[in-house]
């Protein structure tokens, strides 16, 4: 069957479309996305304005129609932090179920962190061992540890490259004492959760998924994305800790110029770097593999692990 998962995040809204059965890798098929940034288009008060809600519904609008042109027949719909945080999230729900038919389920940070680390773990396999999975969103920060298909301990922190740079990193290129702040920010905030997965031992894998580790490791020197999922993609603390301070004397047109990175996510790129350092500092990583899957991917998983086998 061909599934659609819609993804509202706190960067993006992303069509997937991927033919699937039980038992079966699901193949992609068909992507359609578009650049909302609903992280970065909270007022004051927390709301999603009016603008960003008819954005947001116009831009379902769209993927729906993309996902019945390709034959879509289901499409799994959900919402992360920018839509769970929203101060009118019932709100802006409601709208979106009204004028487009979308019922969105928001998924919570631990949610979040478990669907990913079920990704990660069917994509590198039991033999990987206990994972220890990074996933650096828009909006938040989401970690998980486990042995088996579901964590032993999952977390999600609101430390999204997104949020962090429209809330605490202005100027172009930021001002190095925001950048300190910040560093000292992210590294508070993952401390007070470390201890949690600590009791549990070392892991024995160390995966990071998002479009943020992606370019981070792109300039790092990993392979292109259009060298194909097979190939080990790496990314060494030493080297992120060598990138941080040259991302923080750029521009954002300047981060936009380095391999890998788009113009959208050049703003966010110094924010991931630094939630980046941090994580792989303080759980000991020297070293971290990407993974092609992530969040979507184990929202496919999940659904096709409720279906009847044929």
């Amino acid at each position: 069957m061909r599934l659609g998962v819609l993804d509202v995040g706190s960067n993006t809204v992303h069509l997937l479309a991927v033919d699937a059965h039980p038992g079966a890798r699901p193949l992609p098929a068909h992507s359609h996305k578009a650049e909302l940034r609903l992280a970065e288009l909270l007022d004051e008060g927390g709301a999603i304005g009016e603008e960003g809600i008819e954005r947001l519904v116009h831009t379902i609008t769209d993927a729906l129609q993309a996902a019945e042109d390709k034959g879509c027949e289901e499409v799994l719909s959900f919402a992360t932090s920018a839509v769970r945080e929203a101060t009118n999230a019932d709100m802006l729900l409601s709208r979106v179920k009204a004028e487009t038919g979308v019922e969105l389920t928001v998924l919570t940070g631990e949610e979040e962190a478990r669907l990913t680390f079920l990704a990660a773990r069917r994509w590198f396999g039991w033999s990987a061992g206990k994972l220890l999975v990074l996933d650096i969103g828009g909006g938040s920060l989401e970690i998980a540890f486990g042995i088996d298909e579901e964590p032993d301990a999952a977390v999600s922190l609101p430390l999204g490259a997104g949020r962090l740079t429209a809330g605490l990193l202005p100027g172009d290129p930021p001002d190095p004492h925001d950048v300190k702040a910040l560093r000292r920010h992210v590294r508070a905030e993952i401390a007070r959760v470390v201890g949690e997965f600590s009791r549990f031992g070392p892991p024995d894998h160390i995966v990071a998924t998002s479009k943020t580790f992606k370019q981070l490791a792109r300039i790092a020197g990993a392979a292109r994305s259009a060298e194909g999922l097979y190939i080990q993609r790496v990314l060494s603390r030493s080297s992120l800790v060598g990138w941080v301070p040259k991302l923080a004397a750029m521009t954002v047109e300047q981060r936009a110029g380095l391999p890998g990175v788009s113009p959208g996510r050049a703003p966010q790129l110094l924010a991931g770097a630094l939630v980046a350092e941090g994580a792989m500092d303080l759980f000991g990583a020297e070293e971290l593999e990407i993974c092609p899957w992530a969040l979507r991917e184990g929202v496919i998983l999940r659904r096709l692990d409720h279906l009847p086998t044929p």
